[in-house]
């Protein structure tokens, strides 16, 4: 059974997304972006993950291009900065991106991170856009535990309907204290970088002994080890990179994987969950 996730107690989600980051910012790898986000939503992977930062818009035009004519199918999700988070500034960045998006709407609007302007400033403005139609939900990104409690303190901060941070085997700080604070509210995480950075820590994941073992025993990749790792509890959803077709379909496999309990506590042993509170990971 493909894992699913739910928003707002009114949608089933894929447990894995598409992310967008890093797209747009070469002209000669536009086509093959546009078709790994279209084979995407071919394999049912329907939620895609961009922002306005990203390559300067430039990766919002990219999804506007793969979602011509097929906006329907895909539960879309962009992000304002924190500079454009003020009332008026936030309802003009959204329709930028709307604009380069060619859509009418978002089915959710992050703030990408917590910057300089009120967080009641920012709801207000969240407001706004759903009266207005132009978003369907809000949330926010890269909000640690003490980020989340000043949000839901706020009048209208329990409306947040997600928040995006960094979370893989690598880095489990989340799971202290934000995953239990978020899980309380029903609040679905999103998981950016699933797969480690690009680096050391994603090359010592993908060599690691322990984790090659379970993967050729289930005969699965690595990446699509860690992809069902980061989606084996409730309420958490993956985004990685949709960089190609192959790396799409693989994504889209990972669906269906399901670790065993002894799977599940080896891979425990290797990377073990955190025993204290950890700053909050933010690439």
């Amino acid at each position: 059974m493909a894992h699913t996730i739910g928003f707002t107690h009114d949608v089933a989600l894929p447990a894995i997304g598409q992310g967008t980051w890093y797209m747009g910012e070469n002209a000669h790898q536009r086509k093959s972006e546009v078709a790994a986000l279209q084979c995407g939503l071919d394999l049912g992977l329907t939620v895609i993950d961009t922002a306005e930062m990203y390559a300067d818009g430039g990766a919002e035009e990219v999804v506007g291009e793969a979602l011509k004519g097929r906006r329907d199918s895909a539960w879309l999700v962009s992000k304002v900065c924190p500079w454009n988070a003020g009332h008026s500034d936030a309802i003009n960045a959204c329709e930028r991106s709307l604009a380069r998006l060619k859509t009418d709407y978002l089915d959710l609007y992050l703030l990408h991170w917590r910057g300089g302007v009120p967080l009641d400033e920012t709801i207000r403005a969240m407001e706004t856009l759903q009266q207005q139609g132009k978003i369907r939900r809000w949330g926010v990104s890269n909000f640690d535990s003490d980020d989340m409690q000043a949000l839901l303190n706020e009048r209208g901060g329990e409306a947040c309907a997600a928040n995006q941070v960094l979370y893989h085997l690598a880095s489990r700080g989340i799971e202290y204290d934000l995953l239990p604070l978020c899980r309380e509210r029903a609040m679905p995480v999103m998981a950016y970088c699933p797969l480690a950075q690009a680096g050391r820590l994603r090359h010592d994941l993908m060599t690691h002994v322990k984790l090659n073992e379970i993967a050729q025993q289930k005969g699965v990749s690595v990446a699509q080890l860690l992809l069902a790792w980061v989606i084996r509890e409730e309420g958490v959803m993956a985004i990685p990179k949709a960089g190609s077709i192959q790396h799409v379909k693989e994504n889209a496999a990972a669906l269906d994987i399901t670790l065993t309990r002894a799977e599940r506590e080896t891979i425990d042993r290797a990377f073990p969950a955190p025993d204290r509170k950890l700053p909050l990971d933010i690439v």
